[in-house]
């Protein structure tokens, strides 16, 4: 019921690719973060400055 021979070294890089992808996509969905969002964020953050630089102007 074998399919034949395996190739160990074959068998070890094909697993340990499989766990540093499997890492990455960890990695990428804890720290990850699109172009759109980091632009959002820079948005909302030089907002949020000139906001609070109007409000000490105005005292």
């Amino acid at each position: 019921m074998t399919s034949g021979p395996v190739n160990l070294n074959r068998f070890r890089k094909d697993k340990a690719r499989a766990r540093d992808k499997a890492r990455a996509d960890e990695n990428a969905v804890k720290f990850g973060r699109s172009k759109a969002q980091k632009e959002l964020e820079k948005a909302r953050a030089d907002k949020a400055t000139r906001d609070l630089d109007q409000r000490k102007g105005d005292e």
